[in-house]
């Protein structure tokens, strides 16, 4: 099978080779024709899944302060602060006063006055008193019967005084009925009251801000957050009882579902709207929006993911990410935010931007990852040490030993390669060009190295085609171009397909699942790179990646995570310059264990390292190709997936 579609191709003939499966094990085979699917995933496989086992966990604690904190953290798969940070003002309230838990400062224990919880038909079972839980077994009255659940968003969900009862169609599995007495219901009031007060603040405080902006400014502020919603990342923000999202919900904001300028869109509705017809909620969602893509770009809102979307949050997050900023850089190089206005926080936020680029420099920047409830937190790393050196080691040898370089690691190869590219654009051992081999070999080490199931590579097919429609201005052509003008070359470790039915064939349908989708997200970011031309505005594209990231438990929501169980994960994204243009996120390396120890801070820095040799290869590449080098990528291929995977025949002499 060609890597690329042939030029002058005929519609009838090529839409003939789009119907032809290009899955490894089913290569010259029409597409669809099998009469049911090779793997049937379980009914509640992924998020859901998860939710019935940390709900059943939840039930079997024996005081409600453990139940509670076995759904915080969906038995220990997400971190209990983005929880906390999710509940509304009233159900804030609720769990410090019955529990003494909050994301804010500590508070005081709560009082251990209320009476044994009781159980309804469905309930989770009664819990047993234990000091300052709130279930107390004193005999005090009981005042009010709250509740407390799991919706199936993941998020807990408290039935507070004055509240209808929880609908339990939306909920995970009953109800744990929670007894209030007299004294858990002051506790509430006094922290509703404060609750209620902070609020009102801050709603006139953003009104406020955004009078001063102006018509123009707030339209300008509007566009900002319709731009930072469609280009990233799915995402689920709450503002009290209401949901912004662009995900798979009922869409409120722009995104895959809704174009925009969409009349559903929230922020879209405001557009010609006078201020003051403008909730309250929507007045702090755009304010919020603002302090958060000011501070770092689109990529931030990301780092909001499952959370209230108010003020006081995002002060909480300039402010840890100001400290860690200020760490790095060894010195208060940023200031706290005078006082927790809205124009202080704006200054802040601009001020976090303007030395982001310095902090990059002096450490490196990453994210976390939380899968279950799609959560980002921006880091800062700390120096390497023994593992990540080990790791690079590792990698370092095996090139060594495969490669015409020499050196001591990756630094050194990469000033070898340097110094010597041409052996690039030839052919290499079972490969058309050198760079096809170096991007196999440095794939296939990472596997090995960083012990991982699968690691794999990504990048452009022709350079040469690329610089071309760049000098030419041909924006529209560059995005236009199917995903197999893109590469992704994925290394399995053979032991991985014991998460795929010991079968080497299905491990080569997996690994080409992965190369396909890594095609894609290659297509999906290049638009983003290009000049603002109506035809690359129009298209579908999200921000390119710039700096890396661990994600702990994705076999949630993505359905190409949950069907090849990548549980744990690194991606390194690099930049390339092709022909004097800079592309962010034009490669990357990817590692994936399916099972067994997530990956840690020293195997992403290890694995960045890797990446970057990667992409300097590619960058010399594109320079062999800007002075007239011919340069194609042909391997990594379904054809070419099941050879390196299965080492057997092509499947296509194999009966189905």
């Amino acid at each position: 099978m060609s890597a690329l579609p042939e030029r002058g191709e005929s519609r009838r003939a090529a839409n003939a080779r789009k119907r032809i499966s290009r899955r490894p094990s089913r290569l010259g085979l029409v597409a669809g024709a099998t009469l049911k699917p090779d793997r049937v995933r379980e009914a509640d496989a992924g998020f859901p899944g998860l939710l019935k086992r940390a709900w059943r966990r939840a039930e079997q604690t024996d005081d409600l302060r453990s139940f509670v904190e076995v759904l915080l953290t969906l038995d220990g798969h997400v971190p209990a602060d983005v929880q906390l940070r999710a509940l509304s003002a009233a159900e804030e309230a609720a769990l410090a006063a019955l529990c003494g838990l909050s994301w804010r400062a500590p508070a005081p224990a709560a009082p251990a006055t209320a009476a044994p919880a009781t159980a309804a038909p469905g309930d989770a079972a009664p819990a047993t008193a234990a000091p300052g839980d709130g279930t107390s077994g004193d005999a005090e009255e009981t005042v009010f019967s709250g509740e407390i659940a799991l919706a199936t968003s993941g998020r807990i969900v408290l039935r507070v005084p004055s509240a209808a009862p929880l609908k339990a169609d939306g909920l995970v599995g009953g109800v744990r009925r929670v007894p209030w007495t007299r004294a858990t219901l002051d506790a509430y009031r006094a922290q509703l009251r404060r609750a209620e007060d902070r609020v009102a603040r801050t709603v006139a405080d953003c009104r406020g801000w955004l009078a001063e902006q102006g018509a123009e400014g707030r339209g300008e502020l509007l566009e900002q957050a319709k731009e930072a919603a469609l280009r990233t990342a799915p995402f689920v923000l709450y503002q009290q009882g209401r949901q912004y999202t662009n995900f798979r919900d009922h869409n409120t904001l722009t995104g895959k579902t809704l174009w925009p300028g969409h009349p559903d869109c929230a922020l879209s509705s405001l557009q010609d709207l006078p201020l003051e017809l403008w909730s309250d909620h929507d007045v702090q969602l755009v304010v919020c929006l603002t302090l958060l893509i000011r501070s770092a770009g689109p990529g931030r809102v990301e780092e909001a993911n499952g959370t209230q979307l108010t003020v006081d949050h995002v002060a909480h997050m300039l402010e840890r990410i100001r400290v860690g900023y200020n760490a790095a850089l060894g010195r208060d190089q940023v200031p706290p935010a005078a006082s927790a206005t809205v124009a202080d926080l704006h200054e802040l936020a601009v001020s976090l931007r303007s030395h982001r680029g310095e902090v990059a420099r002096q450490a490196q920047l990453y994210r976390e990852i939380h899968g279950a409830l799609m959560h980002k937190i921006e880091k800062v790393a700390g120096p390497c040490a023994d593992l990540a050196r080990a790791r690079e080691d590792a990698v370092t040898a095996r090139l060594t030993s495969r490669l015409p370089l020499r050196g001591d690691n990756l630094a050194e190869l990469g000033e070898a390669l340097a110094a010597a590219p041409g052996w690039l654009a030839a052919p290499h051992g079972d490969f058309a060009t050198g760079l096809e081999a170096l991007v196999y070999e440095s794939a296939a080490a990472a596997t090995e190295a960083f012990e991982a199931d699968f690691a794999m590579s990504r990048g452009m097919r022709s350079l040469p085609d690329l610089i071309t429609a760049l000098r030419e201005e041909r924006w529209a052509e560059i995005c236009d171009w199917e995903i197999t003008r893109f590469f992704c070359c994925v290394v399995p470790d053979p032991s991985a397909a014991r998460h795929f039915g010991d079968s080497a064939a299905a491990l080569a349908d997996a690994a080409w699942a992965m190369s396909s989708r890594m095609q894609y997200n290659s297509w999906h970011f290049i638009a983003g790179n290009l000049p603002k031309a109506p035809e690359v505005v129009d298209r579908d594209h999200f921000v390119p990646p710039t700096i890396p990231d661990v994600a702990f438990y994705s076999d949630q929501h993505h359905h190409g995570h949950v069907n090849n169980n990548v549980r744990f994960s690194i991606r390194s994204p690099q930049s390339v310059v092709v022909d004097g243009r800079r592309f962010n996120g034009f490669v990357d390396l990817r590692l994936l264990r399916c099972d067994g120890d997530p990956f840690g801070e020293q195997d992403l820095l290890a694995a960045h390292r890797v990446s970057a040799f990667t992409a300097r290869a590619t960058g010399l590449v594109a320079e062999l190709a800007a002075a007239g080098e011919q340069i194609e990528v042909t391997a990594f291929d379904s054809p070419w997936h099941w050879s390196a995977v299965t080492g057997g025949a092509d499947p296509a002499t194999r009966a189905s």
